[in-house]
């Protein structure tokens, strides 16, 4: 742009994008990480505002530091690109769910590591619905508070509270971390069995506070989409979730998991979904996006080897 009377300023400036990478910086066909914000909560029942969450974890991730310490090396250099935010879509959840996996079409299969930054968790069944079209072996590990194993919520086979239902409807299915689930779901476990769906649960009755990361993966395929509630963590860490559930592990049991997953099979996406920045402290969009970078990190930790 040029202003009246001559060409526009120069200064430094912060670009959009996920730890301040523009996209001129890293261009689509150079990165091999690809960050979709989908601000798109229609659905929630109880606290609204994660339609906020993925704006607000872009803006913190751009104050954390690039080096990563455990990897020992600055993950941004695999090259990260950040598309514009998806619109959302009038016509429901079933068509955003559409919509989503429209454009997940675009980037799956081509070996980018995809990173959804949610928005409520209905929106990974379109990234799910997309990404099992190009891997047949595709299976989901799911860390959530909640079951999300209802067939039907508030009138809406789309809902957020039967993201995990669809999902299971369409590859196997390992659940960590849930501590919250109705009668119907309960019954909905015990009568799938555990060929396609396992459920880890966490914390109340006695339940094991940590996870044995080889009965997870156990239950996982070679191609692995994380998808990652907030609300899986207590709320003295993460309180700013729609609904969120006392009792949760902490920053390292998720990272350990998140790490062996990583390391022992092929993430070919992820999301970290169901931030409601207006419902907590600022810290937690920082630990949203430190939570990402770490993924990216662990997911890529192989090139980084070659």
């Amino acid at each position: 742009m040029t202003l009246p009377g001559g060409p526009s300023p120069s200064y430094p400036s912060m670009p959009w994008g996920f730890v301040g990478v523009g996209p001129d910086e890293s261009p689509l066909e150079d990165s091999r990480i690809v960050v979709l914000p989908v601000p798109y909560d229609s659905t929630t029942s109880f606290r609204g505002g994660a339609r906020d969450g993925p704006r607000a974890i872009i803006e913190a991730s751009c104050h954390l530091e690039d080096y990563d310490p455990e990897l020992e090396r600055e993950v941004y250099r695999a090259g990260i690109h950040t598309l514009p935010e998806m619109e959302a879509h009038a016509g429901g959840p079933e068509a955003m769910t559409e919509r989503i996996a429209s454009a997940v079409r675009l980037l799956a299969g081509d070996g980018r590591l995809l990173a959804v930054l949610g928005g409520e968790h209905s929106i990974s069944v379109g990234v799910v619905k997309a990404l099992r079209e190009a891997h047949d072996d595709l299976s989901v590990l799911y860390l959530d508070a909640h079951a999300d194993l209802r067939d039907e919520y508030m009138g809406s086979a789309y809902s957020h509270a039967c993201a995990a239902r669809r999902i299971w409807e369409m590859c196997p299915l390992v659940e960590v971390g849930v501590r919250s689930m109705s009668l119907e779901e309960a019954e909905f476990i015990r009568g799938a069995g555990r060929d396609r769906l396992s459920v880890i649960q966490h914390g109340e009755g006695g339940r094991a506070a940590s996870w044995d990361a080889a009965a997870v993966l156990d239950g996982l395929s070679e191609h692995v989409y994380v998808s990652i509630d907030l609300d899986v963590f207590d709320p003295a860490l993460m309180a700013a979730v729609g609904t969120p559930e006392p009792g949760g592990p902490g920053w390292e049991a998720v990272l350990g998991l998140l790490r062996s997953v990583c390391r022992e099979r092929t993430v070919v996406g992820f999301d970290v979904v169901e931030l409601c920045p207006s419902a907590g402290p600022p810290s937690c969009a920082y630990v949203a996006a430190k939570l990402a970078y770490k993924v990216m990190g662990y997911a890529t930790e192989r090139d980084a080897a070659v």
